[in-house]
């Protein structure tokens, strides 16, 4: 009995996917639960599981196609069918097996892939394809075909003239990798965007355009911080079972930065001003797919290790692009690591509908004056993006202060004081 292989509902606001990868191929066995295939939204990547135990049949959509809620993506044989599909497969070989193997390949080349191939009279078997799943790609042609002519240099004479009609075509591959050579340095690649990658640019847009953006800047010294992580880390990793990092300590400084400025904490619906009275943060993680927001939320009642343990699976789940719509979806307030990646100082840009970003930065030893002397100090500079419609620039200011105060005194955050 044939199984349809069905797109699964969509979160709510989004109308269609993009097929990412199959992981299975028809032909192969598959068990229930079992991933078939990954669909990317503009928010996340799902896995499609196989619906039974059975042999996958024929692939309706292929990577790249974009699809909709309901549609069907392939037919599975139930396991009832598994046998004869076995069978065909075993008498396939028999038959035709060369045929079969090059018209797969055939049938999966893009449009300029096959139609050089078409060209040229090349013998697609002999092609090592290095593409995903061992497809042939243009510039594996290209490389079988420099391979040909170089083999052909070393020819007698006399065969090239016995063989004028195998000689004929020597010069046009010749000249095909020409271009390529000639190019060098200047070669180009088109790409389509990510539904992720469109997603974070209308978002980026859409919020330069709306929000009346400012940013303020001051600086932290790191200090104290850091000698409370050298002197706990190891007892906290081993009484919490997770490493203590810089991120918790920036957590709780700005849930208390936001109870005594509420108005970072809000945002704006048409004319009116939404004041959350929940502290739900969300925390910038980097992954293959580009820049995903997950929110930690209720920050306000984690301990430290809580956002240290949470943080961590983000960034896990982030890069194996696992997090789900609803980790990725709300946020009151976001936070943003650049010093990560080296940056010094930057202006982050803020994720709507929310009101204000935090920017972290690098840490780095400055000269410093202290009392009247000059001592070095690992210093970072912290950046405040607002949207300047509901945050005063006095507010603004005065809340970048209160997390520099929290993080020079971190006793501060303890006492609440």
């Amino acid at each position: 009995m044939s199984i349809e292989v069905k797109v699964p509902p969509l979160p709510e606001s989004v109308s269609e996917a993009t097929v990412v990868t199959w992981h299975k191929q028809p032909g192969d066995a598959v068990s229930r639960d079992e991933n078939l295939v990954d669909i990317e939204t503009d928010k996340v990547v799902l896995e499609v599981p196989a619906p039974a135990d059975g042999v996958l049949g024929d692939i309706l959509k292929q990577e790249g196609d974009t699809v909709t809620a309901a549609e069907v993506l392939a037919t599975l044989e139930e396991q009832g069918a598994k046998p004869a599909a076995k069978a065909g497969k075993a008498e396939k070989p028999a038959a035709e097996p060369e045929p079969s193997a090059s018209q797969r390949a055939l049938d999966e080349m893009g449009p300029a892939v096959k139609r050089l191939v078409e060209q040229n009279n090349l013998d697609i078997d002999k092609i090592e394809g290095t593409g995903r799943g061992g497809r042939i790609t243009k510039e594996d042609v290209l490389n079988f075909m420099e391979a040909q002519e170089g083999s052909s240099v070393g020819t007698p004479v006399a065969d090239k003239g016995t063989e004028e009609p195998a000689a004929k075509p020597a010069p046009q591959k010749a000249e095909k990798p020409a271009p390529q050579a000639a190019a060098g340095d200047r070669e180009e690649r088109r790409v389509p965007m990510s539904r992720l990658r469109q997603r974070i640019a209308e978002r980026l847009v859409e919020a330069q355009q709306t929000a009346a953006i400012l940013t303020t800047f001051n600086e932290v010294n790191m200090q104290p911080v850091m000698d409370l992580r050298a002197r706990y880390k190891d007892r906290f990793e081993k009484t919490h079972g997770t490493k203590l990092g810089f991120m918790s300590f920036f957590v709780k400084a700005a849930v208390e930065a936001l109870k005594r400025f509420p108005a970072v904490n809000a945002s704006i619906d048409g004319t009116d001003i939404i004041y959350h009275g929940y502290h739900d943060i969300g925390i910038a993680v980097s992954s293959p797919r580009g820049l995903v927001v997950p929110v930690l939320r209720d920050a306000e009642h984690k301990s430290y290790a809580d956002v240290e343990a949470e943080i961590a699976d983000f960034g896990k789940r982030a890069r194996d692009g696992k997090l789900s719509i609803d980790e990725l979806t709300g946020g009151t307030f976001s936070i943003t690591n650049g010093g990560i990646f080296g940056s010094l100082m930057s202006t982050p840009i803020l994720n709507p509908p929310q009101s204000a970003i935090l920017g972290m930065h690098k840490i780095q030893e400055r000269p410093m004056a202290e009392n009247g002397e000059v001592v070095i100090r690992p210093m970072m500079y912290l950046a405040l993006s607002y949207d300047h419609r509901i945050i005063d620039g006095r507010e603004a200011v005065q809340f970048l202060v209160t997390i520099k105060d929290m993080l020079e005194d971190p006793a501060r955050l303890l006492l609440e004081v």
